[in-house]
């Protein structure tokens, strides 16, 4: 009996219940036309520093859900260069860091080219520039194939791994993958939300590449969802929102490559995902308003690189109270260069002191 549902008879003749992802489709829609419409009405500014921090979000929480952490000011800074923003704080960043963003915004921002084998290359090429991935040597710009045995995804120790799923025979790949690139292509009855999770499960189903199938099937997923809203301006992450979700992601995944050709599922939990990423979005479109706000208040403002970098973290993934050895820990300076920063922001009127006593002097960002 088959195990994996690319050894169906059918396969890839996906099916599911539509009427069950109608309901899901229709809420989707709703309150995508409600983030677009807020974010058309808050004029440019708001709209691409929106974008820059969806973009931002999608490769940092990409690469984190194959267990890698990024730069996020690296990050950052690649994405706003390339898509010539202006933008607070940009620094220079590495070549692992170029690589990854290169991928993601040819995905999203070059949406309506066609997906062809050479592009799909140049991106598994651009997630390891050295060819390798962490210690170990891997193909790089080409399928992989049989010389190191069968494609697994694994977990536990050594000599006692489970095996979650074991991937088409690297044989099969140069024709399996033409039908997939076909069907991307020229696909145009389903509907292009639907497309768009197919397209993940089918991709990472395959896991042509020796590394970087996951980041990859992301990518073709959020390429497709450019398609369905024919807009490079990204306002959700569906990468951080699946951060957040990722062992619901690898049971459900798990759970549909060993199941049939209906993959309802599959469908229902993606849509979900998307449905609770575009919620955050909304609940977040408020922070995004008052970043744009401040940096155009204090447009004029002179400040050092250091200290716009510094309040570009308290306006996005700062944790705790802001104290003069976090400022020096963070920004990698000596404790005296630190205060003599944070005093600089107080007299500006930028930082202010928090009332709360202790044994180190707290300060917190005037919005």
């Amino acid at each position: 009996m088959p195990q994996y549902i690319y050894q169906k008879k059918d396969w890839p003749a996906f099916k599911w219940d539509t009427a069950r992802l109608s309901p899901m489709l229709a809420e989707l829609r709703f309150v995508q036309g409600k983030i677009i419409g807020q974010m058309n009405a808050m004029g440019f500014s708001v709209r691409s520093d929106a974008v820059l921090k969806t973009l931002t979000q999608d490769v940092l929480k990409s690469t984190e859900i194959e267990g890698e952490i990024l730069n996020p000011e690296q990050v950052r800074s690649s994405i706003a260069r390339r898509l010539g923003l202006d933008a607070a704080g940009l620094i220079p960043a590495d070549r692992n860091v170029e690589g990854v963003v290169e991928m993601m915004l040819d995905a999203t921002q070059n949406y309506t080219v066609p997906l062809t084998k050479d592009r799909l290359f140049g991106w598994q090429s651009s997630l390891f520039p050295s060819g390798r991935s962490g210690m170990y040597q891997i193909m790089v710009g080409k399928w992989r194939d049989n010389e190191k045995g069968p494609m697994q995804v694994v977990s536990g120790p050594m000599g006692r791994e489970t095996v979650h799923f074991e991937a088409p025979d690297a044989s099969m790949l140069d024709t399996e993958m033409q039908v997939f690139l076909d069907w991307f292509n020229t696909e145009t009855t389903i509907d292009p939300i639907i497309k768009s999770g197919i397209a993940h499960l089918w991709f990472v189903t395959l896991h042509p590449f020796d590394d970087g199938n996951g980041r990859i099937a992301r990518a073709i997923a959020d390429m497709q969802l450019a398609r369905a809203e024919d807009s490079p301006e990204r306002f959700y992450s569906m990468s951080a929102q699946i951060r957040q979700q990722r062992s619901e992601y690898y049971s459900i995944l798990e759970k549909t490559q060993k199941g049939t050709l209906d993959i309802t599922e599959w469908l229902k939990w993606y849509l979900a995902c998307m449905r609770d990423a575009m919620k955050h979005t909304e609940e977040t479109s408020a922070a995004v308003v008052k970043r744009v706000q401040f940096w155009d208040k204090h447009a004029e403002t002179p400040m050092s690189d250091r200290q716009r970098r510094m309040i570009n973290r308290m306006q996005e993934d700062f944790v705790g109270k802001l104290t003069s050895s976090k400022w020096a820990k963070m920004m990698k300076c000596s404790q005296d260069t630190a205060s003599r920063d944070i005093q600089d922001l107080v007299t500006k009127g930028i930082l202010e002191k928090e009332a709360a006593g202790g044994r180190s002097t707290n300060y917190r960002l005037i919005i």
